[in-house]
């Protein structure tokens, strides 16, 4: 009975404890909902720009105002996103046919462009995509041998109000017999949508393509997928491009403006909230916030009443001077996520802070932007001032860095654009031998860094610093030979004797590229390293092959008849060791800019400037010899071999690009002197008068390869301790270099 009773008052308490829930519950919101009718408020989860309560903090109400029945709810935007994309959940896994890549391993990876029609329109901006593609390493004229392909017609302006737009894009892509319901195809889109939504309809349906895309959604995005780009102008160069602004570590690094903000007001329409609001942060002081109305056609038609003071207060600024005087700049969105001031921001060091909400960052699969950006929310503009105030010295240095190896990097040209869009699905293609995240986000850039060559970071020296890593304590010496071999008394016999005696020299590589065929090895003189002799094919080019032989991180290269001594080979290697990511060498060379004849020239005057050290005697890390083979194009590689001449020049311009430094010139002996072919031998190069003309004509036409010139000057040279004190020659360890 007890235990009855008990059971029973439990369940009367659960139930009194309901009933109190109900109805008490009930009370406080009916409660609740009278206080606030009386006030004439509603409450809401999050301040909205449409919230009185929260506006006058900002702006007043009519200037926020947006055209009646343009906003979106966010289940209307996704069904008009499944409209237009209906594979929007393509990866590459379901989406992407792997075999067309992998038939003949990484060297699969080809592209193909469909050739335009007599008719079409193609903008200044996608015929600068189409070069940077065909003179790519991965252009193929073959169809059957493609992985990847790219359409003819232009598709960057989908705004069917724009003068580029292309109709029937549909009509005739299903006409292409290898469309394939876009399956391998990559598209490229600056703008997409039009007024006054400006949604993501290209107006045409892209199928299972690969989406390369500015102002992308993230809601939209394709992760692992699409590829996220930048917006360019069409004025953007197609090589090279200029250098980023920050030109040194400026300390402190903070600028004259703290944040600047500079450009157009949306009175209506998409994009108008946060450009309206930009006013409210400008103090005139460190932080200068500008817009104007005066743009489009009617402006003064929908012009409100702070227009004219906004406009005259705009007039009082220059842009080019506020970006080279700031620290931060603020990238709002317009009537697109993306803008053109984010490109603009990132080359002048002044860090962008982003107000975009929704914008996948170009190239987000591989580069990691909290390293480089701030990014704030559009809808708590007045937290910004304070946010990059709190920003000590030391990351902001940092930030301005960043945005400088990104910029140049990667989006400095449409050709490395383009080249990084490429790279990022050929890493997803060949996944098991790719770039990790550290290789993109360090310097020289991903672009740079060929992982066919290896993947691991300790195999490339421009890593070894910041790895603390050593490089290896032995060289390889690499002989290019052209003159057959009639005497034991000619220059390389001697010269193979003194390499030899090295403690630091692991093994000899002879490249044989002379007429007659390599003599026996009976006819070489014995040596302490093993000695291999290399059929070169009689090709200038092929002493900077990737020769599997080479089993050291150093090379040293030499000409047949280069004269040194053990300890100046000694000496310079030890100094390559300090510097294993440059050309560390003798014999010097400089180019100059000729303005007479608005050209690039070459001077081979001994003077204490110099911008090339040759490779006729020189060490330098392994990875160039791939990189020289792999990267460069095979029309200047072809150039080389035609004349037999300027594979010196070229692989100084090609490590020039990657660390954008000088070489480093060592002490020598004395100086290298153009004498006369012993008779029998092949006469030197430099005998033939075009020689120097050829040399002069091979600057001008890397330099127009790269889009600038890479090669650094320079006034250093390292010379051994006590190197021509008035001393004891006992104190000294290289006294040998002071022998005339």
């Amino acid at each position: 009975m007890q235990a009855r009773k008990k059971y029973v008052l439990l369940g009367l308490c659960a139930c009194c404890w309901l009933v109190l829930f109900y109805w008490g519950g009930g009370v406080q919101l009916r409660l609740l909902r009278l206080l606030t009718r009386h006030r004439g408020e509603v409450v809401r989860p999050w301040p909205n720009w449409t919230d009185r309560a929260f506006l006058p903090r900002y702006a007043h109400l009519d200037e926020l105002q947006t055209d009646p029945g343009t906003a979106e709810s966010p289940r209307q935007r996704r069904q008009a996103w499944s409209a237009i994309y209906k594979d929007s959940r393509c990866r590459m896994e379901t989406c992407f046919d792997f075999t067309r890549c992998r038939r003949r391993g990484r060297e699969g990876f080809r592209v193909y462009i469909y050739p335009s029609e007599k008719n079409d329109r193609v903008s200044e901006s996608y015929r600068k995509i189409l070069t940077s593609i065909g003179e790519s390493r991965y252009y193929t004229s073959d169809p059957r041998e493609a992985c990847l392909f790219v359409l003819g017609i232009d598709t960057l302006d989908r705004d069917q109000l724009s003068g580029q737009f292309v109709p029937n894009v549909d009509e005739r892509i299903r006409g292409y017999p290898l469309w394939n319901d876009g399956r391998n195809h990559l598209i490229f889109n600056l703008y997409s949508g039009t007024w006054p939504n400006y949604t993501e309809d290209l107006g045409f349906n892209i199928g299972q393509a690969i989406l390369a895309k500015a102002s992308l959604n993230t809601e939209h995005f394709r992760p692992g997928f699409d590829v996220s780009i930048p917006l360019f102008s069409k004025d953007h160069p197609q090589k090279g491009g200029e250098r980023g602004w920050l030109v040194r570590n400026t300390i402190p690094p903070r600028r004259k403006y703290l944040l600047m903000f500079k450009g157009k007001r949306y009175l209506t329409g998409i994009g108008s909230d946060t450009r309206n609001a930009l006013h409210h942060i400008h103090n005139g002081k460190d932080i200068v916030s500008l817009t104007t109305c005066r743009h489009g056609k009617d402006w003064e038609k929908h012009k409100d009443a702070r227009c004219d003071h906004d406009n005259l207060e705009y007039e009082r600024f220059d842009y080019q001077e506020l970006l080279h005087n700031s620290t931060f700049c603020l990238v709002p969105r317009g009537r697109r996520l993306g803008s053109f001031r984010f490109l603009e921001s990132l080359q002048a060091a002044c860090i962008p802070v982003l107000l975009s909400n929704g914008w996948e960052l170009p190239f987000s699969d591989v580069i990691q932007w909290n390293q480089a950006v701030i990014e704030g929310d559009e809808r708590l503009l007045l937290q910004v001032p304070s946010t990059v105030r709190a920003v000590g010295n030391e990351r902001v240095l940092a930030l301005r860095q960043r945005t400088q190896m990104l910029w140049e990097a990667y989006f400095s040209s449409v050709d490395k654009i383009v080249l990084t869009t490429l790279e990022i699905i050929k890493d997803r293609v060949f996944s098991h031998i790719s770039r990790n995240k550290y290789m993109w986000n360090s310097l020289p850039g991903g672009l740079l860094v060929l992982p066919e060559y290896s993947t691991h970071l300790a195999h490339f020296p421009f890593y070894y610093l910041g790895l603390g890593v050593s490089p290896g304590q032995e060289f390889t010496a690499v002989i290019h030979a052209v003159s057959p071999l009639v005497s034991q008394s000619q220059p390389i016999m001697k010269l193979l004797q003194v390499v030899s005696k090295s403690k630091y020299c692991s093994q000899i590589i002879i490249l044989w590229n002379s007429e007659k065929p390599p003599p026996s090895r009976s006819k070489w003189p014995p040596m302490p390293v093993p000695l291999t002799v290399t059929d070169g094919r009689r090709k200038t080019t092929s002493r900077f092959l990737p020769h599997v032989a080479i089993e050291t991180e150093a090379v040293l290269s030499l000409d047949e008849d280069t004269v040194l001594l053990t300890s100046e080979v000694n000496f310079a290697f030890l100094v390559w060791r300090s510097f294993p990511e440059r050309i560390v060498g003798y014999p010097p060379r400089s180019h100059f800019w000729d303005p007479l004849k608005r050209a690039w020239g070459y001077t081979s005057k001994w003077t204490n400037d110099y911008s090339i050290v040759l490779t006729g005697a020189a060490f330098y890390h392994r990875y160039y010899h791939y990189l020289f083979s792999h990267y460069l194009p095979q029309s200047l590689r072809t150039l080389v071999d035609r004349t037999s001449n300027c594979e010196d020049i070229l692989m100084n311009f090609l490590v020039s690009a990657v660390t954008h430094l000088p070489p480093i010139k060592v002490a020598q002996r004395k100086q290298y002197k153009e004498l006369p072919s012993p008779q029998g031998t092949k006469s030197v190069p430099w005998a033939n008068p075009e020689h120097f003309n050829q040399r002069q004509e091979c600057v001008n036409t890397f330099a127009n390869w790269f889009g600038y010139m890479p090669l650094v000057h320079s006034q250093f040279r390292l010379d051994p301790v006590l190197f021509k004190d008035q001393v004891s020659v006992l104190r000294k360890k290289y006294k040998d270099l002071e022998k005339a």
